[in-house]
């Protein structure tokens, strides 16, 4: 099932900061997906390949210049087009569902709030039909999942690490009280984000920020 939003009151992205969103001129999607037969160990699949399913987005119409800012984020060069939010049900050892909620900026051109997004429209200069995009990226993920199911996982991986922002890249990163200046190497199969020079080093979802 999927849920497709002209507006919205209180968007949430990660660690609890609001997402921002014109009315009607954007996509706010949330998906409702069943999991199985993936285990509670296979979180990160889901985040690939919905990832994926919006990069594809961009892609069909044209514009290539677009990369997976790990761990949920979608990148138009340096600037953020969009985001990805996704809330696991577990229930003891039993993954009952994944809502996937996926914000991708569209039409908006005001961004006076948040310096750092971009929208298709200022790609392109073309205004498209948020929810006929919002079908495009729900279609697309329908289909991957049923690929997952018959071809498992390895090709989205392999295409998840070649579309990674800043890959093989000098970057500064944030954890804690700690700022430091590290290079992005890869994503493991974990989900982990690995950086490094001589040493390298594995993060976890939300352990570091980056900074940009």
């Amino acid at each position: 099932t999927a849920w497709f939003a002209h507006k919205q009151t209180s968007g949430k992205g990660q660690r609890g900061k609001a997402w921002l969103s014109n009315e009607k001129e954007n996509i706010i999607l949330s998906i409702a997906i069943d999991p199985s037969p993936l285990f509670i160990r296979d979180q990160f699949i889901i985040s690939a390949i919905t990832a994926l399913a919006c990069l594809d987005l961009f892609k069909i119409h044209d514009i290539n210049n677009v990369k997976i800012k790990w761990p949920n984020d979608v990148f138009c060069g340096d600037r953020k087009a969009g985001g990805i939010l996704i809330e696991n049900v577990l229930q003891g050892q039993n993954w009952k569902f994944a809502i996937v909620g996926i914000g991708i900026n569209i039409n908006q051109t005001d961004f006076s709030h948040l310096h750092h997004a971009v929208s298709m429209k200022q790609v392109t200069g073309n205004e498209t039909d948020v929810k006929q995009l919002a079908e495009e990226i729900h279609d697309n993920l329908m289909m991957s999942l049923q690929s997952l199911e018959k071809n498992g996982f390895a090709d989205f991986y392999s295409q998840y690490k070649q579309q990674l922002y800043k890959l093989g890249e000098t970057v500064r990163l944030k954890k804690a009280n700690r700022s430091f200046e590290t290079k992005i190497n890869t994503v493991n199969e974990q989900g982990q984000l690995v950086t490094g020079f001589d040493v390298e080093e594995c993060f976890e979802f939300g352990e570091v920020e980056w900074m940009i």
